[in-house]
């Protein structure tokens, strides 16, 4: 055998390795993509100090058992059906809770499939289920037009998809993202997610169809889901729509900051003062 052969059989032994060691990784990635895209967490109770929030069942078409934390509306004010983001729980969000009910506003919030006590295990049509779920316990109590459908991070996706399939007042996005496939290839850009990627609640492809009004708030400083997301959902949206930037806002901190200033503008309710803990940040709204 020529020096030559020998080279060349070396690379091709080299690269062959390559291409397993990189198909092994992507399998694994393939393999795992669910433990790493949904990070459930034990939920606790309402605060005893807080607002009367009543615990409830909701079951789904498919059997599964969802925990929910409902809080009725007070009369002509409208009801939230809010969808959480990930790695988080029900009494995480113990400050939105407090801006709601002190708004006169109720809400129902239920704990996806695997999360915060409910059965089963998440996924995009658990979640979808979920969701169905929800809308449909709430709407045997309250009429659609005084539903305020909002989702927040990863829950952005599960309630644009409800809005296209469900009346309600309006949607409200909370640090949205164009699909969950576009958060995963930015961490991963050697990786082909698109392809290989179950879950990819898909909003950008969705929002087209929407046939209500629509809130977008998101930080300009989010670290999680990238600000330009949230932009390009805005723009692929039909009007009515009203985007909120706010300046220096990170992923988790658009309640503190003084989101519900702006929702509650949104929704044409009186805001007595700032919802923000501490002086607001700096807020670009843009109506269309």
């Amino acid at each position: 055998m020529t020096t030559a052969r020998r080279w060349r059989v070396a690379a091709l032994v080299v690269l062959g390795g390559l291409a397993a060691v990189y198909l092994a990784a992507v399998g694994c990635l393939f393999a795992v993509q669910r433990s790493m895209l949904y990070h459930p967490l034990a939920g606790g109770a309402p605060s005893a100090d807080g607002p009367p929030i009543q615990v409830v069942g909701v079951d789904t078409a498919d059997g599964e058992h969802l925990v929910g934390w409902w809080l009725p509306a007070q009369a002509g004010k409208p009801t939230i059906l809010f969808f959480n983001g990930n790695a988080s729980t029900l009494a995480i969000q113990e400050g939105r809770w407090r801006r709601i009910a002190d708004a006169g506003v109720g809400f129902l919030a239920v704990a996806y499939r695997g999360y915060d006590g409910s059965t089963g295990t998440p996924s995009e049509k658990g979640l979808t289920e979920d969701a169905r779920a929800a809308y449909g316990w709430l709407n045997r109590r309250v009429p659609a037009s005084d539903i305020v459908i909002h989702g927040f991070s990863l829950g952005s996706g599960v309630a644009t998809r409800l809005a296209i399939e469900r009346p309600a007042r309006a949607l409200i996005l909370e640090a949205p993202y164009t699909s969950t496939a576009d958060v995963a290839a930015r961490v991963a850009p050697w990786a082909p997610v698109r392809l290989l990627m179950l879950d990819q609640y898909r909003s950008r492809d969705r929002i087209g169809q929407l046939r209500m009004p629509l809130l977008i708030v998101h930080g300009d400083a989010d670290g999680v889901v990238p600000f330009a997301q949230g932009q390009a959902l805005f723009k692929l949206a039909p009007s009515p729509k009203t985007f909120v930037r706010m300046v220096g806002s990170d992923h988790n901190t658009l309640t503190r900051d003084g989101e519900y200033d702006h929702v509650w503008r949104f929704l044409g309710l009186p805001l007595a003062g700032s919802t923000a803990h501490g002086p607001p940040v700096r807020a670009v709204v843009t109506a269309e």
